[in-house]
C-alpha cells in the first residue's frame, strides 16, 4: 500500500505525554498567574532597581527625571525595570491559561493535532524566552555600573533587609524559577510535537477513503489495515445419497400442489 504524508490530520505517536505535560503546565501557569499580579503594576520594580543603584549594582532609576529636568530625550529603561516587562508577564500568564483549557478542550474532542500543537508550543516557548530574558536583565545603561544579570537574580536576598524587601526578593526568585520551568515544559511539549510531525511509515500509510471522506484505516495508531479476502460461501457436499434424494423430492406429488 502506498505510502502519504499527512500534515493535517495527523496522529499523535502516543498519548500519555500529551495529557501528562499538562500537569506541569497548570503546575506553573497559576502561580505565575498570582506571583505577575502582585508585581503588578510597581509592587516593588523601582525599589529593586533603587537598591541595586546605591550598592553600585545597576543603573540610577532617577536617570528619567534627570532627562525631563535637562529636557533631553528620555534614556532607553532596561527591560528588567520597565512596565513593559511586567505587563507581558501577566499578558503570557493569562494567554497561557486560557490555551491550556482550549488544549484540553481539543484534546479530548480529539481535535488537538501535531501541527497546531508544533505552532502553539513554538510561539509559547518564544514568549517565555522573552520573559526569562528580560526578568535576568541586563542592565547597561549606566557604564560605570554594568550589570548582566539582575542583583535579586545572581545575589542573596539579605541586601535587600535594609529596605524590608526580602519577601518581595524572595518572590521575584520563585517567579524566575518558576518561568524557567514553565520554559522548559514548553520546550520538551514542542519537541514531542514535532517528533509526531516527523514521517514515519506506519502514521504514513495511505487509506482508503470512506462514505465521509474520512481515513477507514485505523486512525488511532495511523496503522493501515489490509483488506481482507472474503471467504468462498461454503458448500454442501455431494454424494449419491444426495442424488438419490433430488430424485425422489421430484416425484412427491404434494411438492407441486
Amino acid at each position: 500500500m502506498a505510502r502519504t504524508y499527512r500534515i493535517l490530520h495527523r496522529p499523535w505517536r502516543a498519548k500519555a505525554p500529551l495529557y501528562w505535560g499538562m500537569v506541569p503546565e497548570l503546575a506553573c501557569i497559576v502561580p505565575l498567574l498570582v506571583l505577575f499580579a502582585l508585581q503588578s503594576p510597581d509592587a516593588w520594580r523601582t525599589l529593586f532597581w533603587r537598591i541595586g543603584f546605591e550598592n553600585k549594582l545597576n543603573s540610577n532609576p532617577n536617570m528619567i527625571i534627570y532627562a525631563y529636568a535637562n529636557h533631553q530625550p528620555l534614556p532607553p529603561i532596561p527591560l528588567v525595570w520597565s512596565q513593559l516587562l511586567t505587563n507581558f508577564n501577566v499578558a503570557i500568564t493569562v494567554t497561557s491559561l486560557f490555551i491550556l483549557l482550549a488544549k484540553l478542550i481539543a484534546t479530548i474532542m480529539k481535535v488537538f493535532y501535531p501541527i497546531v500543537g508544533t505552532f502553539i508550543g513554538i510561539a509559547l516557548t518564544a514568549l517565555y524566552t522573552v520573559s526569562v530574558y528580560g526578568q535576568i536583565g541586563p542592565d547597561h545603561a549606566d557604564p560605570r555600573y554594568p550589570s548582566p544579570v539582575a542583583w535579586y537574580i545572581r545575589l542573596s536576598c539579605d541586601i535587600a533587609k535594609p529596605y524590608n524587601a526580602v519577601d518581595s526578593c524572595k518572590l521575584s526568585k520563585g517567579a524566575f524559577a518558576a518561568t524557567v520551568l514553565l520554559l522548559t515544559v514548553y520546550v520538551f511539549q514542542t519537541g514531542f510535537a514535532i517528533w509526531a510531525m516527523v514521517p514515519n511509515k506506519e502514521l504514513d500509510m495511505e487509506d482508503s477513503d470512506d462514505e465521509d471522506g474520512h481515513y477507514a484505516g485505523r486512525k488511532d495508531k495511523g496503522v493501515a489495515v489490509e483488506m481482507q479476502p472474503t471467504p468462498p460461501p461454503k458448500q454442501v457436499p455431494f454424494t449419491p445419497r444426495t442424488q438419490a434424494f433430488h430424485t425422489l423430492d421430484r416425484k412427491l406429488p404434494l411438492r407441486y400442489s
